[in-house]
């Protein structure tokens, strides 16, 4: 499998379609912190971040917001003492797209 932290996001606008199941979980092997959670019908891939203390998940969501803007796919971030709740899906297509696995895994090489 290609490296997906050497990837970068393409436009993803709402003709494409979500991610196979079979394709994500191949994809998903590489990155097992990561769980796909049905919210409200739409999938997210999600992984909590843990911390010793507020100021470094503060850091840390800080990176995740700075490599969103590089790459143009912003998550859903949730930061509280100790711990960080990262979000990726597409919101064009309502579930999870090839641009969102590269993103978890390059969320991955900032911790």
């Amino acid at each position: 499998m290609t490296q997906l932290e050497n990837k970068h996001c393409v436009p993803c606008e709402g003709a494409a379609a979500p991610m196979a199941p079979d394709e994500l979980q191949r994809q998903l092997s590489s990155l097992p912190e990561w769980r796909v959670v049905d919210d409200s019908g739409t999938p997210k891939l999600v992984r909590v971040f843990t911390f010793k203390d507020f100021q470094t998940a503060l850091d840390f969501t800080v990176k995740v917001g700075q490599l969103a803007e590089s790459e143009g796919h912003h998550p859903a971030l949730l930061t509280e003492w100790g711990k960080v709740t990262v979000s990726w899906w597409t919101h064009a297509i309502g579930g999870i797209h090839l641009n969102d696995v590269i993103m978890a895994s390059k969320t991955e090489k900032l911790d």
